[in-house]
């Protein structure tokens, strides 16, 4: 019998929740797609058991000031990024990057089936306020805000 490891039951448990979500094996790691394309993984990078998501460009970059966080190998130019999975200190923050990274990838019908919820302010704030980080708003919806604060 194999031993159960804890983190991949969790991304699964996040990552297939999604709409039109499914697991792969690609370089022999598992990675979560929507549709074809990749949004997710966790493996083995240089020894230490990691997860690896895209955000957003600025999103990304201020998340490489936490040690925990490094660019991803050949992608990482791209907003890729990867995180020590054996320091996450809540899984609630994990959801949220996982999110972000599913919002970037999946196509306008998937990211339908989620409704408004995807896009909703966080608790306590009210409509309207700016979000404390990019990561609460769609790529679209903040083009749209960058473009009424220019006005």
């Amino acid at each position: 019998m194999s031993k159960v490891d804890p983190i991949l039951t969790k991304m699964r448990e996040i990552c297939l929740s999604l709409p039109d979500t499914k697991e792969t094996l690609t370089w022999g790691q598992p990675h979560f797609r929507v549709g074809d394309k990749i949004f997710s993984g966790y493996g083995e990078e240089k020894g230490k058991k990691v997860i690896g998501f895209k955000l957003e460009m600025d999103h990304a970059d201020a998340m490489l000031d936490d040690p925990r966080f490094w660019r991803a190998p050949y992608v990482g130019h791209k907003g890729w990024v990867s995180m020590d999975a054996t320091q996450v200190r809540q899984w609630e923050e994990v959801r949220i990057l996982i999110h972000e990274s599913y919002r970037l990838i999946a196509p306008k019908k998937s990211l339908a089936k989620i409704g408004d919820g995807a896009r909703a302010p966080a608790p306590g704030r009210p409509r309207g306020a700016r979000p404390a980080s990019v990561k609460a708003l769609s790529p679209k919806r903040r083009t749209s805000v960058r473009k009424k604060s220019a006005r």
